[in-house]
Protein backbone atom coordinates (compact mmCIF):
# COMPACT_ATOMS: atom_id res chain seq x y z
CA UNK A 1 0.00 0.00 0.00
CA UNK A 2 2.98 2.49 0.77
CA UNK A 3 4.45 1.55 -2.51
CA UNK A 4 1.33 2.03 -4.28
CA UNK A 5 0.82 5.69 -2.45
CA UNK A 6 4.26 6.46 -3.56
CA UNK A 7 3.21 5.64 -6.96
CA UNK A 8 0.38 7.70 -6.91
CA UNK A 9 2.08 10.46 -5.31
CA UNK A 10 5.00 10.10 -8.38
CA UNK A 11 2.20 10.07 -10.98
CA UNK A 12 0.42 13.65 -9.60
CA UNK A 13 3.29 15.26 -9.58
CA UNK A 14 4.53 13.76 -13.32
CA UNK A 15 1.04 14.98 -14.38
CA UNK A 16 1.06 18.63 -12.70
CA UNK A 17 4.87 19.29 -13.90
CA UNK A 18 4.38 21.00 -17.26
CA UNK A 19 1.87 23.44 -15.47
CA UNK A 20 4.24 24.03 -12.57
CA UNK A 21 7.19 24.61 -14.61
CA UNK A 22 5.26 26.74 -16.76
CA UNK A 23 3.83 28.74 -14.16
CA UNK A 24 7.49 29.40 -12.45
CA UNK A 25 9.48 30.02 -15.34
CA UNK A 26 6.75 31.94 -17.89
CA UNK A 27 5.34 33.76 -14.87
CA UNK A 28 6.69 34.12 -11.50
CA UNK A 29 10.22 34.21 -13.09
CA UNK A 30 9.43 37.64 -14.95
CA UNK A 31 6.95 39.08 -12.35
CA UNK A 32 10.28 39.01 -9.91
CA UNK A 33 12.53 39.87 -12.46
CA UNK A 34 10.35 42.86 -13.50
CA UNK A 35 10.42 43.71 -9.77
CA UNK A 36 14.14 43.45 -9.29
CA UNK A 37 14.73 46.12 -12.78
CA UNK A 38 12.17 48.66 -11.48
CA UNK A 39 15.20 49.86 -8.89
CA UNK A 40 17.53 49.79 -11.60
CA UNK A 41 19.07 51.26 -14.36
CA UNK A 42 18.81 48.79 -17.24
CA UNK A 43 18.73 49.60 -21.19
CA UNK A 44 19.15 45.28 -22.38
CA UNK A 45 22.64 46.25 -23.57
CA UNK A 46 24.54 46.42 -19.98
CA UNK A 47 23.67 45.09 -16.92
CA UNK A 48 21.53 46.29 -15.00
CA UNK A 49 22.78 48.84 -12.37
CA UNK A 50 21.38 49.51 -9.05
CA UNK A 51 19.34 52.69 -8.14
CA UNK A 52 16.77 52.14 -5.26
CA UNK A 53 13.82 54.34 -5.92
CA UNK A 54 15.16 56.45 -8.37
CA UNK A 55 13.01 55.20 -11.20
CA UNK A 56 10.00 55.72 -8.95
CA UNK A 57 10.98 58.96 -7.91
CA UNK A 58 11.48 60.38 -11.43
CA UNK A 59 7.98 58.73 -11.74
CA UNK A 60 6.27 61.51 -9.80
CA UNK A 61 8.82 64.41 -10.00
CA UNK A 62 10.79 64.49 -13.57
CA UNK A 63 8.23 62.96 -16.05
CA UNK A 64 6.54 65.50 -17.56
CA UNK A 65 3.87 62.88 -20.06
CA UNK A 66 2.75 60.58 -17.40
CA UNK A 67 0.06 62.59 -15.65
CA UNK A 68 -1.14 63.07 -19.34
CA UNK A 69 -1.09 59.00 -19.43
CA UNK A 70 -2.75 59.22 -16.43
CA UNK A 71 -5.43 61.41 -17.40
CA UNK A 72 -6.03 59.53 -20.85
CA UNK A 73 -5.65 56.35 -18.90
CA UNK A 74 -8.60 57.07 -16.32
CA UNK A 75 -10.94 58.96 -18.83
CA UNK A 76 -10.43 55.85 -21.00
CA UNK A 77 -11.35 53.45 -18.47
CA UNK A 78 -14.18 55.23 -16.43
CA UNK A 79 -16.07 55.93 -19.73
CA UNK A 80 -15.86 52.58 -21.98
CA UNK A 81 -16.53 50.21 -18.83
CA UNK A 82 -20.05 51.69 -17.88
CA UNK A 83 -20.88 52.40 -21.57
CA UNK A 84 -19.54 48.91 -22.58
CA UNK A 85 -21.53 47.26 -19.44
CA UNK A 86 -25.27 48.95 -19.91
CA UNK A 87 -24.97 48.38 -23.68
CA UNK A 88 -24.12 44.81 -22.89
CA UNK A 89 -26.85 44.78 -20.25
CA UNK A 90 -29.18 46.26 -22.99
CA UNK A 91 -28.63 44.20 -25.82
CA UNK A 92 -28.81 40.93 -23.36
CA UNK A 93 -32.34 41.91 -21.86
CA UNK A 94 -33.56 42.08 -25.85
CA UNK A 95 -32.16 38.78 -26.54
CA UNK A 96 -33.23 37.24 -23.29
CA UNK A 97 -36.70 38.04 -24.67
CA UNK A 98 -36.59 36.75 -27.74
CA UNK A 99 -37.72 33.24 -29.02
CA UNK A 100 -36.40 33.26 -32.70
CA UNK A 101 -32.93 32.71 -34.04
CA UNK A 102 -31.52 33.66 -30.76
CA UNK A 103 -28.41 31.34 -31.59
CA UNK A 104 -27.60 33.38 -34.31
CA UNK A 105 -27.89 36.74 -32.92
CA UNK A 106 -25.83 36.13 -29.68
CA UNK A 107 -23.19 34.74 -31.89
CA UNK A 108 -23.22 37.35 -34.08
CA UNK A 109 -23.24 40.11 -31.33
CA UNK A 110 -20.58 38.00 -29.66
CA UNK A 111 -18.54 37.66 -33.13
CA UNK A 112 -16.81 41.75 -31.92
CA UNK A 113 -15.13 40.27 -29.01
CA UNK A 114 -13.35 37.90 -30.58
CA UNK A 115 -11.79 39.80 -33.00
CA UNK A 116 -11.98 43.28 -31.73
CA UNK A 117 -8.21 43.06 -30.15
CA UNK A 118 -6.68 42.45 -33.72
CA UNK A 119 -4.55 44.38 -35.36
CA UNK A 120 -6.81 44.25 -38.30
CA UNK A 121 -9.59 45.62 -36.02
CA UNK A 122 -7.59 48.78 -35.39
CA UNK A 123 -6.52 49.23 -38.46
CA UNK A 124 -10.19 48.93 -40.39
CA UNK A 125 -11.17 51.27 -37.09
CA UNK A 126 -8.40 53.77 -38.24
CA UNK A 127 -10.02 54.08 -41.69
CA UNK A 128 -13.38 54.40 -40.45
CA UNK A 129 -12.65 57.54 -38.31
CA UNK A 130 -10.48 58.68 -41.14
CA UNK A 131 -10.98 62.14 -43.25
CA UNK A 132 -12.16 60.06 -45.70
CA UNK A 133 -13.78 57.10 -43.86
CA UNK A 134 -17.11 55.70 -43.78
CA UNK A 135 -18.17 58.09 -40.57
CA UNK A 136 -17.43 60.98 -42.27
CA UNK A 137 -19.27 59.34 -45.59
CA UNK A 138 -22.21 58.58 -44.18
CA UNK A 139 -22.67 62.43 -42.69
CA UNK A 140 -21.91 63.71 -46.14
CA UNK A 141 -25.29 61.95 -47.05
CA UNK A 142 -27.36 64.40 -44.41
CA UNK A 143 -25.60 67.30 -45.81
CA UNK A 144 -22.31 67.44 -42.82
CA UNK A 145 -19.79 67.90 -43.99
CA UNK A 146 -17.00 67.57 -41.44
CA UNK A 147 -13.54 66.68 -43.61
CA UNK A 148 -11.59 66.02 -40.68
CA UNK A 149 -9.89 62.90 -38.95
CA UNK A 150 -11.89 61.67 -36.18
CA UNK A 151 -8.52 60.27 -34.72
CA UNK A 152 -5.97 63.14 -35.99
CA UNK A 153 -8.58 65.61 -34.12
CA UNK A 154 -7.29 66.22 -30.15
CA UNK A 155 -11.13 66.43 -28.88
CA UNK A 156 -12.27 63.07 -30.24
CA UNK A 157 -9.11 60.69 -30.96
CA UNK A 158 -10.16 59.22 -27.42
CA UNK A 159 -13.63 58.84 -28.02
CA UNK A 160 -12.75 56.06 -30.93
CA UNK A 161 -10.99 54.05 -29.01
CA UNK A 162 -13.56 54.34 -26.78
CA UNK A 163 -16.19 53.17 -29.01
CA UNK A 164 -14.15 50.56 -30.17
CA UNK A 165 -14.19 49.67 -26.40
CA UNK A 166 -17.87 49.40 -26.46
CA UNK A 167 -18.08 47.64 -30.09
CA UNK A 168 -16.63 44.77 -28.32
CA UNK A 169 -19.16 44.39 -25.80
CA UNK A 170 -19.98 40.48 -26.86
CA UNK A 171 -18.75 38.72 -24.01
CA UNK A 172 -20.02 40.83 -21.00
CA UNK A 173 -23.44 40.06 -23.49
CA UNK A 174 -22.98 36.46 -22.88
CA UNK A 175 -22.77 36.95 -19.33
CA UNK A 176 -25.22 38.97 -18.55
CA UNK A 177 -27.62 36.83 -20.84
CA UNK A 178 -26.57 33.79 -18.72
CA UNK A 179 -27.20 35.64 -15.48
CA UNK A 180 -30.79 36.83 -16.99
CA UNK A 181 -31.78 33.25 -17.47
CA UNK A 182 -31.43 32.14 -13.91
CA UNK A 183 -33.56 34.85 -12.70
CA UNK A 184 -37.10 32.93 -11.92
CA UNK A 185 -39.76 34.10 -14.21
CA UNK A 186 -42.46 34.00 -10.92
CA UNK A 187 -40.95 37.13 -9.98
CA UNK A 188 -41.68 39.48 -12.81
CA UNK A 189 -45.23 37.92 -13.10
CA UNK A 190 -45.80 38.42 -9.52
CA UNK A 191 -44.60 41.66 -9.56
CA UNK A 192 -46.46 42.40 -12.99
CA UNK A 193 -49.79 41.22 -10.92
CA UNK A 194 -48.83 43.51 -8.19
CA UNK A 195 -49.02 46.12 -10.85
CA UNK A 196 -44.93 46.69 -11.35
CA UNK A 197 -44.63 48.19 -14.79
CA UNK A 198 -41.43 47.32 -16.25
CA UNK A 199 -39.22 50.34 -14.93
CA UNK A 200 -40.53 49.17 -11.40
CA UNK A 201 -39.57 45.47 -12.31
CA UNK A 202 -36.21 45.93 -13.81
CA UNK A 203 -34.82 48.30 -10.78
CA UNK A 204 -36.52 46.25 -8.11
CA UNK A 205 -35.93 42.37 -9.48
CA UNK A 206 -33.52 42.14 -12.69
CA UNK A 207 -30.82 44.67 -11.00
CA UNK A 208 -30.72 43.66 -7.64
CA UNK A 209 -30.85 39.36 -9.06
CA UNK A 210 -28.12 40.05 -11.77
CA UNK A 211 -25.99 42.75 -9.32
CA UNK A 212 -23.45 39.41 -8.52
CA UNK A 213 -23.22 39.30 -12.27
CA UNK A 214 -22.37 42.63 -12.38
CA UNK A 215 -19.81 42.79 -9.87
CA UNK A 216 -18.33 40.01 -11.99
CA UNK A 217 -18.52 41.86 -15.10
CA UNK A 218 -17.22 45.11 -13.67
CA UNK A 219 -13.76 44.00 -12.28
CA UNK A 220 -13.30 41.93 -15.13
CA UNK A 221 -13.60 45.05 -18.00
CA UNK A 222 -11.66 47.30 -15.72
CA UNK A 223 -8.78 45.39 -15.45
CA UNK A 224 -8.98 44.68 -18.93
CA UNK A 225 -9.53 48.26 -20.04
CA UNK A 226 -6.45 49.19 -17.81
CA UNK A 227 -4.73 46.51 -20.11
CA UNK A 228 -5.65 48.23 -23.66
CA UNK A 229 -2.90 48.27 -25.79
CA UNK A 230 -3.49 47.07 -29.48
CA UNK A 231 -6.19 49.78 -30.65
CA UNK A 232 -3.87 52.56 -29.32
CA UNK A 233 -0.76 51.45 -30.94
CA UNK A 234 -2.27 50.67 -34.03
CA UNK A 235 -4.85 53.39 -34.25
CA UNK A 236 -2.09 56.11 -33.48
CA UNK A 237 0.74 54.81 -34.69
CA UNK A 238 2.34 54.13 -31.83
CA UNK A 239 2.90 57.62 -31.09
CA UNK A 240 -0.49 58.75 -28.62
CA UNK A 241 -1.99 60.54 -31.20
CA UNK A 242 -2.42 64.29 -31.57
CA UNK A 243 -1.27 66.03 -28.38
CA UNK A 244 -1.18 62.46 -26.42
CA UNK A 245 -4.77 62.40 -26.58
CA UNK A 246 -4.74 58.52 -26.89
CA UNK A 247 -1.73 57.74 -24.75
CA UNK A 248 -2.53 55.21 -22.69
CA UNK A 249 -0.58 53.81 -19.78
CA UNK A 250 0.24 50.72 -21.53
CA UNK A 251 1.22 52.35 -24.69
CA UNK A 252 3.45 54.86 -22.78
CA UNK A 253 4.73 51.81 -20.69
CA UNK A 254 6.04 50.03 -24.19
CA UNK A 255 7.39 53.14 -25.52
CA UNK A 256 9.48 53.65 -22.72
CA UNK A 257 10.23 49.65 -22.58
CA UNK A 258 10.78 49.15 -26.43
CA UNK A 259 11.36 52.37 -28.05
CA UNK A 260 13.39 54.25 -25.48
CA UNK A 261 15.21 50.80 -24.06
CA UNK A 262 14.67 51.73 -20.54
CA UNK A 263 13.55 48.59 -19.35
CA UNK A 264 14.18 49.54 -15.76
CA UNK A 265 11.81 52.67 -15.52
CA UNK A 266 9.50 50.51 -17.49
CA UNK A 267 8.86 48.10 -14.70
CA UNK A 268 8.58 50.83 -12.40
CA UNK A 269 5.78 52.00 -14.48
CA UNK A 270 4.23 48.19 -14.40
CA UNK A 271 4.33 47.50 -11.06
CA UNK A 272 2.59 51.28 -10.81
CA UNK A 273 0.09 50.08 -13.11
CA UNK A 274 -0.32 46.77 -10.87
CA UNK A 275 -0.68 48.62 -7.50
CA UNK A 276 -3.52 51.14 -9.51
CA UNK A 277 -5.60 48.24 -10.79
CA UNK A 278 -5.40 46.02 -7.72
CA UNK A 279 -6.78 49.23 -5.38
CA UNK A 280 -9.24 49.88 -7.74
CA UNK A 281 -10.18 46.19 -7.94
CA UNK A 282 -10.50 46.11 -3.77
CA UNK A 283 -12.26 49.27 -3.97
CA UNK A 284 -14.87 47.84 -6.18
CA UNK A 285 -15.16 44.45 -3.91
CA UNK A 286 -15.72 46.61 -0.67
CA UNK A 287 -18.01 48.64 -2.01
CA UNK A 288 -19.70 45.58 -3.44
CA UNK A 289 -21.19 45.03 0.29
CA UNK A 290 -23.54 48.07 -0.51
CA UNK A 291 -25.59 47.35 -3.87
CA UNK A 292 -24.75 43.09 -4.74
CA UNK A 293 -27.16 40.89 -3.73
CA UNK A 294 -26.63 37.38 -2.66
CA UNK A 295 -30.03 35.32 -2.14
CA UNK A 296 -27.85 32.97 0.33
CA UNK A 297 -27.66 35.83 2.93
CA UNK A 298 -31.01 36.78 2.43
CA UNK A 299 -30.83 40.26 1.71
Amino acid sequence: MNRLRENEHITGYVFSAPFVLGFLIFTLYPILSSLYYSFTNYNLMEAPSWLGLGNYERMFTEDDKIGKSFQVTFTYVFASVPLRLIFALFVAMILNTATKAVGLYRSAFYLPSLIGGSVAVAIMWQQIFGDQGLVNSALSLFGIESGTSWIGNPSTALWTLIALSVWQFGSSMIIFLAGLKNIPKDYYEAASVDGANAVHRFFKITLPLLSPIILFNLTLQTISAFLTFTPAYIISRGEGGPLDQTLLYSLYLYRKAFSHFEMGYASALAWVMLVIVGVLTLLIFRSSTRWVHYESKGD
